[in-house]
């Protein structure tokens, strides 16, 4: 199928946002908007929501990639995930506004945008969104980074012969060893980071994922330490405990993926998966 790309401009708290509709000449009833993580504009890295956006549209989903007020294109002072949602809201008016037929929508978000998508449901239970493509969520906080420092990395270390040696031959400073030892201790703590509500972010967006009623894809990238650390926070965060028991979950991990799913053959297949479950969301018009 065809599509036809253009700028399109549209108001956010008194700023101008500038995005990118890819629009098929039979739009399906279900669209997607692609919310970016930070700091990076619509583009993404390596051109990935531009080459995700075309394969969509030439398959009959309309899609509006965009850039957050003050990043990019947009202007206005820049915000941070934690504080998207009303950029996100902007941007499923302006698909529905140059899309008329569009029913509901899908938001697909990598890394922090994925973190944004799940603040946005639970700030405004929009019921247009039916589904959410989730890549490597963000759950940052110092606890979290430092129990994944611990499993993924220096418990990998102090296996090595290599390290002992290097240690011993004064290559590698005692001050590596304080550093597993402060990690070790901060990995037993509890200290999630908050957002601009009196709960933490990372709680805000469990509430956002245990309340959605749609079906959600979860994507995970095998050789990411983000993906290591949302599987390590939920696994032991309480408001997480029943994540992957969402009755409508579909999740896939890509076992040789980097965070960006950088190399061709990830990037294939993170379109692919997108567009097999997209095909279960909402039929596109052929």
């Amino acid at each position: 199928m065809s599509a036809t790309e253009q700028a399109v401009l549209f108001s956010c708290a008194q700023e101008t946002q500038v995005g990118i509709l890819s629009l098929p000449t039979e739009p399906a009833q279900v669209a997607v908007v692609i919310a970016v993580g930070g700091p990076q504009y619509r583009a993404g890295s390596h051109r990935q929501f531009v080459l995700l956006a075309r394969r969509l549209a030439t398959a009959g989903y309309a899609v509006l990639r965009f850039d957050y007020r003050g990043m990019g294109d947009s202007s206005g002072t820049a915000k941070d995930f934690l504080n998207a949602s009303p950029d996100i809201a902007a941007a499923i008016n302006t698909l529905h506004e140059h899309s008329p037929q569009i029913r509901s929508t899908v938001i697909w978000g990598l890394c922090d945008a994925a973190s944004a998508a799940l603040l946005y449901l639970q700030d405004t239970q929009d019921t247009r969104v039916t589904g959410l493509c989730l890549l490597n969520p963000w759950v940052r906080s110092e606890t979290s980074l430092a129990r994944t420092q611990v499993k993924h990395y220096y418990i990998q270390r102090l296996m090595q012969r290599t390290f002992w040696t290097k240690l011993l031959s004064g290559q590698v400073a005692w001050s590596a060893l304080k550093g597993l030892a402060n990690n070790i201790r901060l990995s037993r703590t509890t200290s999630p980071s908050r957002g601009s509500g009196n709960l933490p972010f990372q709680q805000r967006m469990a509430n956002g994922w245990m309340n959605f009623d749609g079906r959600i894809l979860l994507l995970l990238s095998g050789n990411d330490y983000t993906a290591k650390e949302f599987l390590e926070y939920a696994g032991v965060d309480a408001a997480w405990s029943r994540a992957f028991q969402h009755k409508q979950l579909e999740r896939h991990d890509l076992t040789n993926a980097d965070h960006t799913f950088s190399n061709r053959l990830a990037q294939v297949a993170v379109e692919n998966l997108t567009l097999d479950w997209l095909a279960k969301t909402g039929n596109p018009v052929k």
